[in-house]
């Protein structure tokens, strides 16, 4: 294990501590918002009323997770009671619905806001008729006075503004400051009945956990008469069918997930930077000027032309003097010479030494030994040093 990946892995590990301890106190936040979801525990979902409504309607209920209009489409059934909760329902569901109670079926209808579709075949309006913080849910049946909701949390205050006279009123809102209003009503739809709440709040779990609050709810489901319910929850609360939804839905196993995959991602990242294909080594081209110089050399060498080499010696280090030191070549005299030693910082006796050796390299009758070679070669040398 290489020095990077303990320092990356340290590093990953501080994180998911911090992350850790993060979690562990950090303060649980209540979702308060009004979802109405069969498989919500937040306060205005609908987790408690949907694990004791089969007992509420004494085994006799069925959840569809279809429209209606589908369903019905495809299944014939003899009169029967149909509940719809704060759903989302297309027309065409809702006309079949109608046409099922105008056919003998009983529907419950518990929605803050009524389709119009509903309303303009009733003749009810339902509006906005309060914004009290707090109000008290009640049925206007005297066996029923002693049953009733207190509802201290973001009550819809919604109501029937207008019914018509053969439209029965079933329950009310009570308040402090304003006078009662009608929010739960009764009335015949050809051959069946249609019954309308405008409050589903009282069938949140906020509220049926709160003691004596199921007994409202008992009493409003009793109107409905002992056959089969269907229950329409397509709309808004169908549950998800995900594979991962158990784990995804527990905050504890979703981190641990989270968590696995990031381990994951880092081990795959690592080992295979670790275990990468082996490169290829390339072997850079070769400069072999220095054998061409050489070989060259070696030649002039075994020839013994030594006078050869020192002129070529001498030719190359005047072409050096005139490219890097800027000084005329031409004439090599006193002033070349004086030019030669300001330049390159040498001394005179050595300057003077190399102008004469230039000289005789230069010279093409003089005779030339291979000490002066030599000795030119290495003056010359140390003079562009």
């Amino acid at each position: 294990m290489n020095k990077t990946f303990k320092i990356y892995a340290l590093i990953f590990i501080i994180i998911m501590v911090i992350l850790a301890l993060f979690e562990v106190n950090k303060k649980e936040v209540v979702d308060w918002r009004k979802n109405f979801d069969v498989n919500e525990k937040s306060p205005f979902g609908l987790y408690v009323f949907n694990q004791e409504v089969k007992d509420l309607f004494k085994n006799n209920l069925k959840k569809i997770d279809v429209t209606a209009y589908d369903y019905y489409n495809q299944n014939k059934k003899k009169p029967h009671n149909i509940l719809v909760i704060e759903s989302d329902i297309d027309i065409q569901s809702w006309k079949k619905i109608l046409d099922e109670v105008s056919n003998g079926s009983d529907a419950m209808l518990i929605m803050s806001k009524m389709p119009k579709e509903i309303s303009d075949s009733i003749g009810f309006y339902d509006s906005q008729i309060s914004f009290e913080d707090k109000n008290v849910l009640k049925l206007t049946d005297k066996k029923y006075q002693n049953d009733f909701i207190k509802l201290d949390k973001f009550p819809s205050g919604r109501g029937f503004s207008y019914i018509k006279p053969e439209v029965q009123p079933l329950g009310k809102t009570v308040e402090d400051e304003n006078t009662d209003q009608v929010n739960f009503i009764k009335t015949k739809f050809g051959k069946g009945t249609i019954y309308a709440h405008c409050e589903p709040l009282f069938l949140t779990n906020y509220y049926l956990l709160q003691s004596g609050n199921t007994k409202y709810a008992q009493d409003v489901f009793s109107y409905l008469d002992d056959k089969e319910t269907l229950w329409f929850v397509e709309a808004n609360t169908k549950e998800s069918r995900f594979f991962m939804r158990f784990i995804l839905g527990n905050p504890a196993l979703k981190y641990a997930w989270w968590l696995l995959l990031g381990g994951l991602i880092l081990f795959i990242f690592f080992n295979a930077k670790r275990k990468q294909r082996i490169v290829p080594i390339l072997e850079p081209l070769k400069n072999t000027s220095v054998d061409f110089v050489k070989s060259i050399g070696n030649l002039y060498l075994q020839e013994g032309d030594f006078h050869n080499m020192m002129a070529k010696k001498a030719q190359y280090f005047l072409n050096r003097v005139r490219l890097d030191l800027l000084i005329d070549t031409q004439n090599l005299d006193e002033e070349f010479a004086k030019k030669l030693q300001l330049k390159t910082g040498k001394n005179n006796e050595l300057i003077n030494e190399a102008v004469v050796l230039i000289k005789k390299a230069q010279d093409p009758y003089a005779s030339v030994m291979k000490e002066d070679l030599a000795r030119m070669n290495k003056i010359l040398d140390d003079i562009l040093r």
